[in-house]
């Protein structure tokens, strides 16, 4: 096990710490806000920091800033997104298996790898946080259709921000980084636009996406 290698297992473990952290906290926030009682449950509404406040601001300005011309777009985005991260991936391996490019083949698994890595990790910080959706907290946030599981972070967000990185750390060229991370960025953006996730829940997911690929690669590489 090199240096390399030890430097990344080190941030992973960091980063799982933190998910056990942040679900530790909400769960003891979410009893707080909870009044004990034998008659029916009575939930106190819980009191806005300056994030959530942020948070909720941002979403109700974009939903009054929707036109019907972007909107269809942002749709099309948030619908479609899985057709590149499978075809990315599915491209170079066909294209390694045709012209016996090994190294296209090896990046293909990287890619696809870095893209499941990053929707589990997802899948576990969803299940232990459990963020109620912004329209379902909020009711001044309209969607434009009902999402449902929980909020944070943002799935679409990791996984294109996980396919985004891959993709350009095997191949660092300009018209490979530039392309796939305007793709990343305008999915995450139509999340927002669309109404059922907040800015911190894609901030959350570009950092989960874009962690997992790199932390990833190092052990791949390994000779």
């Amino acid at each position: 096990m090199n240096v390399t290698f030890r430097i990344r297992y080190f941030f992973l473990q960091l980063i799982l710490q933190g998910v056990v952290l942040t679900a530790v906290c909400s769960k003891a926030r979410a009893q707080a806000d909870t009044i004990p009682t034998n008659k029916p449950a009575v939930v106190v509404a819980p009191k806005d920091n300056f994030i959530q406040r942020f948070d909720d601001r941002t979403l109700i300005s974009l939903a009054l800033s929707r036109t019907p011309a972007q909107t269809p777009v942002m749709r099309f985005l948030s619908t479609n997104y899985r057709y590149f991260e499978v075809g990315v991936p599915a491209g170079l391996l066909i294209g390694g298996i045709l012209s016996n490019d090994r190294n296209m083949r090896e990046n293909a698994g990287y890619v696809a790898s870095s893209t499941l890595i990053s929707y589990g990790f997802t899948m576990l910080v969803k299940t232990l946080v459990k963020r109620p959706r912004p329209f379902v907290r909020n009711l001044r946030i309209v969607p434009v259709y009902i999402a449902g599981e929980s909020s944070f972070p943002s799935g679409h967000t990791s996984s294109s921000f996980a396919t985004a990185t891959a993709l350009s750390s095997a191949y660092p060229k300009w018209y490979v980084i530039g392309p796939s991370f305007l793709w990343a960025g305008a999915t995450s953006y139509s999340r927002m636009y669309l109404g059922v996730h907040y800015p911190t829940d894609v901030l959350g997911g570009a950092v989960l996406g874009t962690g997992s690929a790199l932390l990833l690669k190092g052990p791949l590489k390994q000779p």
